[in-house]
Order: C-alpha cells, then structure tokens, then sequence
C-alpha cells in the first residue's frame, strides 16, 4: 500500500495519506510531510520527541499533530522519519517520533512548511484516510 500521494492545488501543496489503520494515516501524513521538507533517506534516527496532542475530534487531532511537528521543525530544527504511535483514538494520539535535528551540510531544504491549513483537511475513518493541505 503506498503511504501517500502529493495532492495537485494552486498555490500551496497537499497530500493524501492511508494506511492499515487510522493511526498508520496519521504518521504516514507526517512522513509524506517531512517528505515534502527534505529527503527522507538523509535523515538519521538519533534522537526522539514524545508528541502528545488532545482535540475535540479526529480532524482537530489532525490539525494539531502536524502543526505541533511543524512547531519542533521551526524551533528546535528537528526533522522527523519515523513516528510510532503509541496510544492513538480520534480525540488523542501519543507518538514518539524519531530523527535529528537539521544539519545543513547533510539535509537539503526543499520546501518550507509554513502551517497547515483546515482548507479540505478530511479524515476518512472508514477508509483509514486522510487530506491534508499545507500553507508553504
């Protein structure tokens, strides 16, 4: 099963993330995000951040775990490969998501995330899928 695909859209770029699972979505729509920073391949497993986020409802807990994956990019400069969710329901997720943090004569930036967006953000619970756009 492919984890992702890049969704077409005018002036930002998005994706569509699956998986065997509604939790495999979510950490495939990290991976298909990071993917979008940098080359994955490049990325080292040297460190790890617990990421723990509670919304209202799954499409909330969208929003705010890539946005809060977003925030570790911008502040601490950490690139993230791999996210292994560790508790996960459609109001809560706990991952531990492993990486390091950027090293410029290593990891090539290829585009900048700057948020993402609500604009036709879907979680589809019954296809274990979802959409995500983000602002760039």
């Amino acid at each position: 099963m492919k984890r992702f695909k890049f969704l077409e859209h005018t002036a930002d770029i998005g994706l569509e993330a699956s998986g065997s699972s509604l939790a495999e979505a979510f950490a495939n729509a990290a991976f298909g995000m990071f993917s979008i920073i940098t080359d994955l391949a490049s990325i080292k497993e040297v460190e790890s951040r617990l990421v723990e986020v509670n919304e209202a409802d799954a499409e909330g807990l969208l929003f705010e775990w890539l946005n809060r994956l977003v925030f570790l990019f911008d502040v601490e400069s950490l690139l993230f490969r791999r996210f292994e969710m560790l508790e996960f329901s459609e109001r809560h997720l706990k991952a531990r998501c492993h990486g390091e943090k950027h090293d410029p004569a290593r990891h090539h930036l290829k585009l900048g995330i700057k948020s993402v967006t609500y604009h036709q953000l879907t979680v589809d619970r019954q296809k274990n899928r979802v959409k995500v756009i983000f602002d760039i």
